[in-house]
């Protein structure tokens, strides 16, 4: 399995939306459990069944490997809606690294999370001015945890 090492840090203005075309996903969750979760994921054109373990830091395993968008459009539409999430993503190039902001949509419209891929958890990477405050560590703005607790019922 490959590693994944994430930062992730709330959107303070729509400037991002002059920098890229965005593209919609849409992804459902198989398995949402503490230790691991598996979901399927139909961005553009393109499909991905994805496998990831429980963040320790900003650090998972993860195992991903594309699929017929028809299989995955199939396994989305017998996942119930509770366990669905839409967005938006702009990838964004800065400063030598790619940038994902993730518009939200449905019971989680209004929020904007912006992450960047990393190497190392010590590497140093240049922030664009549109981002705010680090949530990496806070799992309620994880996708998966967004499914189940919507960012527009928070309290």
């Amino acid at each position: 399995m490959a590693t994944e090492i994430e930062r992730k840090f709330l959107v303070t203005s729509d400037e991002y939306r002059q920098l890229a075309s965005p593209i919609y996903y849409k992804q459902g969750y198989l398995l949402n459990e503490p230790e691991f979760i598996k979901r399927v994921r139909v961005a553009g054109e393109k499909a991905y069944v994805t496998v990831k373990s429980k963040n320790i830091g900003i650090t998972r395993s993860e195992f991903e490997q594309e699929t017929p968008i028809e299989e995955a459009i199939e396994m989305l539409e017998k996942i119930d809606d509770a366990k669905i999430i839409e967005k938006y993503r702009y990838k964004i190039e800065y400063a030598g690294k790619v940038w994902e902001v993730d518009e939200f949509l449905g019971a989680n419209k209004g929020l904007v999370v912006a992450e960047i891929e990393l190497n190392s958890e010590s590497e140093s990477f240049e922030k664009p001015n549109w981002i705010g405050v680090e949530v990496s560590e806070d799992s309620r703005y994880y996708n998966s945890n967004l499914c189940c607790h919507p960012f527009n019922e928070w309290k």
